[in-house]
């Protein structure tokens, strides 16, 4: 009989598995994230935006980007959206012309400290399947994952 190149025994096979198994358990957290965060009328975006101002302050606009894992153009229109309804304002750098600021308004600050806390519980909801203890665990592994990740598609690291 043969058997598949994925097969349990082949050495990509645990590879595989842990990319189908990582994705299923982010799908299923980030359904619990959306809900709760369309609960108060916002998109995942504009919630990220909101929620790194609570938490880091005035950030340059490409650092916001960076931290909550969006293109430009998309962060762009959220931004706007966000200073539309007056939660998010922008300002130039008085140290570097070419770069904006963001910063929450009163109400952007009042809305996020409103919504931010039942948002954690949804979270840690969530993630309760594991005992906070494995959670720990979860965090180290995933996140050296990440970074070995990045590592190879920058080419500085080679696959085994």
């Amino acid at each position: 009989m043969r058997r598949s190149p994925t097969a349990p025994t082949s050495p990509g096979a645990t590879a595989l598995k842990l990319w189908i198994v990582l994705a299923r358990a982010f799908d299923a957290v980030d359904r619990h994230s959306r809900a709760s965060i369309a609960r108060f009328g916002l998109g995942t975006t504009e919630f990220g935006v909101l929620e790194v101002l609570y938490h880091k302050g005035e950030l340059p606009v490409c650092e916001v980007q960076r931290r909550i894992l969006v293109e430009s153009s998309s962060t762009t229109y959220v931004v706007d959206k966000l200073c539309e309804r007056g939660l998010v304002r922008r300002r130039p750098s008085s140290a570097d012309r070419r770069v904006t600021l963001l910063a929450l308004t009163p109400a952007g600050r009042r809305l996020i400290q409103q919504i931010f806390p039942p948002h954690a519980v949804a979270m840690r909801r969530a993630v309760g399947a594991l005992p906070p203890r494995e959670q720990g665990q979860a965090v180290r592994l995933l996140r050296a994952l990440g970074k070995g990740a990045t590592q190879r598609l920058q080419g500085k690291t080679e696959l085994p």
